[in-house]
């Protein structure tokens, strides 16, 4: 029978005994009833202590760990630990108590703060070798117990990449492992250099599988930045089987979709050509390819294409089939990493799939004020936005009269929003602008405002595909400064626009020339193109934390413009994108500055340097600008900038923000309604309508503005059956637009919410991150000077490079797009395109409910004698029409008050909505679809890799068949002679049946 202790006393007696057995037995005691007697022990851990301090005691590893324990349970951890280090091999790392895990984790975080400070310090740090030894232990269990993802968190954590490296390699799950690895290497590594050591080590494990994941292979070598080990890759694959090289396509539709232009040509470069072409053949076909490139040639891409590939085919006669294979897919990989070919699938899927509905516009048109400059601009960036990318200007053709009343830089807008409108027509894109371009040197025919908008709406049109407008843009900016008949104010405006379009068109490709040419256009010290000239050094240095921003900076204190400051300022915020600890001394020298617009530039560079990494230490000091700075422009901004540090976490930035959208200050206010609108767009998260809610009703015009913005920010592509309070909003926006009495501010914010909500056709999204978690360049930087309008308008369009297209674009190996169908498991309601507005419905809305709710019993009946006394006295006067309308109203109102049922007689039984959906091949899907999306079983046709959106390339399972193709050609040459002249018929039939509305019927007189 077990005994009942009742106190430890008997067994501390016993530690005084001289015999070690005794010794033994007390100490093995004490330590089993430890988490008991602790009170009692702890008054002879002096005792205890000796025991382990003395070196000839065989069980003072014992002593430790009961020392160990005491000091646990007395809240001591640093003492405990250090016992328990002294423990040894009888501190045991599996044993399931609170003491174990509690000090184990304890462990851990010494270690790891012990690496870390090694690492970021350059002496070297002692670290005790009995800590690392239990740490090891604690690696090797997880490892052992196949609790791998455990494993691979500490090891990354304590920096032990040899333990991640054995943790992966012995993982039942390879490739599983590997991704998580990656996706925790982005969201959980803060510094930069330690989370390339990880993506390099995974990249060598990647390497050594005997069946290796090139896709993700591809992806890491993105982040570290070694175009040279992805042009080996792709190499290896198009030289391989049919499969191998869809593979390879794929690879590259993915880079691309990161939006790196450098990187991508770097890749291409680096490609090797054919073995059996001499260098005089080599060069034609490149040449082809830049004429493709370029938008000089009037003729239609397919023309250039096919040129380029029977340059091509003639050297292949020459060399064996294999060289021959090679060469095509080259041409191909090469036409998806310039960006063409997935530039030209957008632009045929937004043409063909355009929902845009112009009865929108239309309202707004017909309720602005004509001499209201402000909304006529907002009118004509609504449709811009609205139509982005669709090649659609059936609007502007519409309304040519109206359009003309746009004056000065109204005008440069109005021509810069057709660049919005026709984004990535690269082939047509410089003829289309030829009749607003400079037509000899700096000075045309035209209005200087017109030639500047059409420079700006080049560089928008080729926005990060700029190597075929580049020289153009260059040469027109050069012509500025030799032949000046225009006066130099006028002169300034040609200037800014070709700056803009120069920076968009070589967007951080780092061009030493062009960095050169825009320079002596800041030099001019010209405040209108000093301000454009900062931006565009940004936006081509984007990311290069080159030494430049030193000079910008110096001259940022030497000129008197503000324009120019906050140009430079922006500008040297770009140029630290994504350095992360990198831009810190930069950060800190513009944030401490004097001047209010600088510290403004330093909270957009810690926006930019920490984007999307949710670094805590850059919230911290975002949030502190935020309640202490003395400019209200640098306390907006911080809190705004708070949404791009966060957009890769969305569901936090209403959390954080929450507080800050209730403070005393509107520019604090409406900072914090950009930050949600630009963290959460395109999520339609609940939280974030929420929070904006409020403020769309808020006292200050520009907090409500703001508010419109963002809202429609986040709630694009979600429909009305998925969040009702989607057609609240949209409600909302037509009642603002619609009252002659609010503010012009909130007017403007409602109208550009409009274009918004329906961008790109209703076909786009705001998309910060790319499916593999990779930002996306141009998104990001799109809205960062987007986020300008508040001091200028025409940045405004910067909002167009965030926009991406919902769409599946499944290719086959000839990268055509061929019929196939695939499943969206949910009901169609859920992600329809909106109902098309109509003018009747409006009406009646309004009307029919008073006619039905105003009546009530006692005038029902006076109703009725009233209508047959007026029956029976005209009857002799032969009034037909009259009679029968009474008569009919006399129907309506004997029915028990319900006027829908006399309506609609021939009521049907609604069916039950289905609950999914064939989609066929292109199709829209909207990012809450996604998770919904499956591939049918017994298709002809199976994905390479499973993506719910995107460019997917497809492997035909029966290659023998024929196949019928989805999307031809023919929408991209039909946009392009709609572009050059006439309206799209899609479009004019939308809008003839609009203006074809049947008339109202003949007003009645009806008493009651």
């Amino acid at each position: 029978m077990a005994t009942m202790v009742s106190s430890a006393g008997a067994l501390l007696a016993m530690l005084n005994e001289n015999h070690p057995t005794l010794k033994l037995y007390a100490l093995s005691n004490l330590n089993a009833f430890a988490q008991y007697f602790w009170p009692e022990i702890s008054t002879s851990v002096p005792l205890i202590e000796s025991f382990y301090e003395d070196e000839e005691f065989s069980q003072r590893q014992l002593a430790a760990l009961l020392v160990s324990k005491v000091f646990y349970y007395l809240g001591e951890l640093n003492d405990s630990l250090s016992y328990a280090l002294g423990a040894d091999t009888r501190f045991d790392v599996s044993e399931d108590s609170d003491y174990v895990r509690t000090l184990l984790d304890k462990a851990i975080d010494e270690y790891a703060t012990l690496k870390k400070k090694e690492a970021e310090s350059s002496s070297a740090v002692k670290i005790d070798p009995r800590l690392e030894a239990i740490v090891e232990r604690m690696l090797e269990k997880c490892i052992s117990d196949g609790r791998y993802q455990q494993a691979i968190g500490m090891a990354i954590e304590c920096r032990r990449l040899d333990k991640l490296e054995e943790a992966v390699t012995r993982s039942d799950n390879v490739h599983g492992t590997l991704s998580y690895c990656i996706n925790i290497s982005h969201s959980y590594v803060s510094r930069r250099e330690y989370r390339q050591e990880v993506l390099r080590l995974l990249v060598r494990v990647y390497q050594k599988l005997p069946s290796p994941d090139y896709l993700s292979i591809c992806q890491c070598l993105m982040f570290l930045d070694e175009p040279e080990g992805v042009a080996n890759i792709l190499e290896k694959l198009l030289h391989s089987e049919k499969d191998d090289s869809l593979l390879a396509f794929q690879i590259a539709f993915d880079l691309v979709e990161n939006e790196h232009q450098a990187f991508l040509l770097n890749v291409r470069d680096r490609l090797p050509q054919p073995r059996s072409l001499s260098s005089e053949q080599v060069h034609p076909v490149a040449r082809d390819q830049e004429s493709a490139q370029s938008g000089i040639a009037a003729a239609s891409e397919d023309v250039q294409m096919t040129d380029g590939t029977h340059a091509s085919n003639s050297n292949v006669n020459e060399m064996d089939p294999t060289e021959a294979m090679y060469a095509d897919r080259l041409t191909k990989v090469k036409g998806i990493l310039s960006g063409e070919t997935s530039i030209q699938l957008t632009l045929q899927f937004l043409y063909s799939h355009n929902k845009s509905d112009l009865l929108i516009l239309k309202t707004i048109k017909q309720s602005v004020e004509m001499r209201n400059s402000v909304c006529h601009s907002a009118t004509i960036y609504a449709n811009a936005i609205m139509h982005a990318g669709t090649t659609v200007d059936t609007f502007l053709r519409e309304n040519l009269d109206w359009l003309s009343r746009a004056t000065n830089w109204a005008k440069f807008s109005a021509t810069a929003g057709l660049g919005v409108i026709h984004r990535g027509h690269l082939q047509q894109g410089r003829s289309l602008m030829a009749p607003y371009l400079p037509q000899s040197g700096a000075g045309g025919g035209g209005s200087p405002y017109s030639e500047g908008g059409a420079l700006y709406a080049l560089g928008l049109i080729h926005a990060n595909h700029g190597e075929g407008i580049k020289q153009f843009l260059r040469d027109s900016l050069r012509n500025t400064n030799v032949e000046s008949c225009w006066e130099p104010l006028l002169l300034q405006v040609i200037q800014h626009g070709a700056c803009l379009g120069l920076g968009l068109a070589a967007l951080g490709t780092a061009d030493e020339d062009i960095f050169e040419d825009i320079k002596n256009v800041l030099y001019t010290d010209s405040a209108v193109a000093g301000e454009a000239a900062g931006i565009a050094m940004g936006l081509l240095m984007v990311g290069t934390a080159s030494e430049k921003a030193s000079e910008m900076l110096a001259y940022a204190h030497e000129t008197q413009h503000e324009k120019i400051i906050r140009g430079i300022a922006l500008g040297i915020a770009l140029t630290v994108y994504g350095r992360e600890e990198e831009a810190d001394t930069l950060i800190e020298q513009m944030t401490r500055d004097q001047d209010p617009i600088l510290r403004y530039g330093g909270m957009y560079a810690l926006a930019l340097a920490y984007r999307g990494t949710a670094n805590n230490k850059a919230i911290r000091q975002l949030l502190h600008f935020a309640v202490s700075d003395v400019s209200d422009d640098v306390r907006r901004t911080a809190v705004l900038a708070l949404g791009f540090v966060l957009y890769s976490e969305p569901e936090q930035t209403p959390r954080i923000v929450s507080l800050l959208s209730e403070s005393y200050n509107p520019h604090v206010r409406y900072g914090a309604a950009l930050a949600v609108g630009i963290s959460c767009a395109g999520t339609g998260l609940s939280e974030a309508i929420s929070l904006l809610e409020p403020l769309t009703s808020d006292v200050v015009d520009f907090v409500r503005q703001g508010a419109l913005i963002a809202m429609a920010m986040v709630m694009v592509q979600t429909s009305e059956a998925s969040d009702s309070r989607v057609g609240t909003f949209r409600r909302q926006l037509e009642k603002i637009i619609l009252d002659k009495h609010e503010d012009m501010m909130s007017k403007m914010g409602a109208i550009l919410a409009s274009g918004i909500l329906d961008a790109g056709g209703r076909n786009v999204t705001i998309k910060l991150l790319s499916k593999t978690k990779h930002d996306k360049v141009t998104a990001v930087v799109g809205l960062a000077v987007f986020s300008q309008f508040w001091y200028w308008y025409p940045l405004i369009y910067f909002i167009s490079l965030s926009f991406s297209p919902t769409a599946f674009i499944g290719l086959n190996y000839d990268l055509k797009v061929p019929r196939f169908e695939f499943l969206s498991h949910a009901k169609p309601s859920l992600f329809e395109y909106p109902k098309p507005t109509t003018v009747p419905t409006t009406t009646s809305t309004v009307k029919l409910p008073t006619a039905v709710l105003s009546t009530s019993v006692k005038a029902k009946a006076r109703a009725k004698k009233e209508a047959e006394q007026k029956i029976n006295a005209e009857k002799s006067a032969g009034s037909e029409i009259l009679t029968s309308a009474t008569l009919k109203g006399k129907l309506s109102v004997e029915k028990d008050g319900d006027s829908m049922q006399v309506d609609s007689p021939s009521e049907k039984k609604a069916e039950p909505e289905p609950s999914f959906e064939i989609l066929t091949n292109p199709a829209r899907v909207v990012p809450a679809q996604e998770k919904h999306i499956k591939f049918l079983e017994e298709s002809r046709y199976v994905p390479v890799k499973l993506a719910p959106s995107g460019f997917v390339l497809l492997k035909d399972l029966r290659p023998s068949e024929p196949e019928v193709l989805s999307l031809t050609d023919a929408p991209s040459s039909n946009t392009a002679s709609a572009a050059g002249g006439s309206a799209q018929p899609a479009q004019q039939g939308t809008a003839a049946a609009v203006d074809e509305e049947p008339q109202p019927p003949q007003p009645f007189e009806y008493t009651s």
